[in-house]
């Protein structure tokens, strides 16, 4: 449902005419007054449309990119394939202005990055990363989505499952409850259906981790080691699911203490291997996160005197460029992160025709180097 001037007026308690004087400046307006009509904004999520209706579904030349972590490779990778693409200017659209929004992994932040491109008019938007597990925030993700997609914006999810088919009523969470559910209903699949639907690019992160894990049984390791990313985010819950189908597979036991979770990063690394040891000092294997990750679990096993793989084999996932050159190089799990980008790119530019279904399932390599060993 499309937020008017008289609705931030109503929810501000002021008239239209003080509202117009606060968003153009134009009119001197006690402080107070200012701040209770620009809380009533952010709250709406108003975007004040132009003077023309045809000028309210127009978008701007530019693309908004979220990461998690713009320092992380990984999102490094993606972000830099993507913005490559909009710098194409002999493709349909000419050439785009591309902005990395950085949310440090915090899903109130992607919101606000999403309204501020809404506002701005963004041409296309591009999600990286994986997306958090908590039914509120699915359902404001997939309500900023499709506001997006009604003022003519592309979304293109990036490195994420697509929405969950519920959210198309997201919506109904947000809409005032004295309209009822059912007219809420209808207005969020109103704003779905009004413009382009959002894309998919995945990763097969199960697969990937299901052939990691049975690499190292067939090594004849037994117990192994387990450091996932953070819990309630989808990147994590699958490639659990793929290391955790291949134990049962193979009849290895997984005990609940040789999973410990952490963030993506060297620390949590370096911390979750001394807790897996101080659990059970007698592993023989773990398999990290992703390579930056198993790159502190190393660092942890050096400092207890054990040897990369004699001692203990390490894997990692992704396959970063650093990968190759540690010391030992990782055995990991290749995802194709600069086609990804690339493709995300083109679909955000709509250079790309949409795949079935709206959705691109990119397969994942095993990668085996010196990190590991038979046992």
């Amino acid at each position: 449902m499309t937020v008017t001037l008289a609705d931030v007026a109503a929810r501000a308690g002021v008239s239209a005419a003080t509202v117009s004087r606060v968003l153009n400046s134009n009119y001197p307006v006690a402080e107070a007054t200012r701040d209770r009509v620009l809380r009533a904004v952010a709250e709406l999520e108003y975007v004040a449309n132009g003077p023309a209706s045809a000028l309210a579904a127009a978008t701007s030349d530019l693309v908004g990119i979220l990461v998690n972590d713009v320092a992380d490779p990984f999102f490094g990778v993606l972000a830099s394939a993507v913005q490559a693409e909009m710098s194409d200017g002999g493709g349909p659209g000419g050439e785009k202005l591309a902005v990395v929004c950085n949310t440090g992994g915090s899903p109130e932040r992607e919101l606000t990055y999403l309204t501020l491109l809404h506002r701005q008019r963004a041409g296309a938007v591009v999600l990286t990363g994986g997306a958090v597990e908590d039914s509120a925030h699915t359902a404001a993700l997939a309500a900023r989505i499709a506001r997006l997609a009604a003022a003519g914006t592309q979304v293109v999810l990036c490195g994420r499952p697509p929405l969950p088919a519920a959210a198309a009523g997201a919506h109904a969470a947000e809409a005032p409850a004295a309209n009822g559910p059912r007219a809420a209903g209808r207005a969020a699949a109103r704003a779905v259906g009004a413009g382009p639907a959002p894309l998919t690019v995945a990763f097969d992160n199960r697969g990937g981790a299901r052939a990691l894990t049975e690499h190292l049984v067939g090594l004849g390791h037994r117990r192994i080691g387990c450091v996932a990313g953070p819990e309630r985010l989808t990147t994590t819950r699958h490639r659990l699911e793929g290391h955790r189908a291949a134990l049962a597979a193979h009849g290895v036991e997984d005990a609940p203490g040789r999973t410990v979770h952490g963030a993506y990063d060297r620390a949590s690394g370096y911390a979750a291997a001394h807790e897996l040891l101080r659990r059970d000092d007698r592993l023989t294997a773990v398999v990290a996160a992703n390579d930056t990750v198993a790159l502190g679990v190393c660092a942890a096993l050096r400092e207890r005197g054990l040897r990369v793989p004699e001692d203990v084999s390490v894997a990692g996932f992704d396959d970063l460029p650093f990968s190759a050159d540690a010391v030992p190089a990782l055995t990991t799990v290749r995802l194709p992160l600069g086609h990804a980008g690339a493709l995300a790119g083109r679909l955000a530019m709509g250079r790309e025709p949409a795949p079935p279904a709206g959705v691109t399932l990119l397969s994942s390599e095993l990668v085996i180097r010196n990190s590991t060993a038979p046992l």
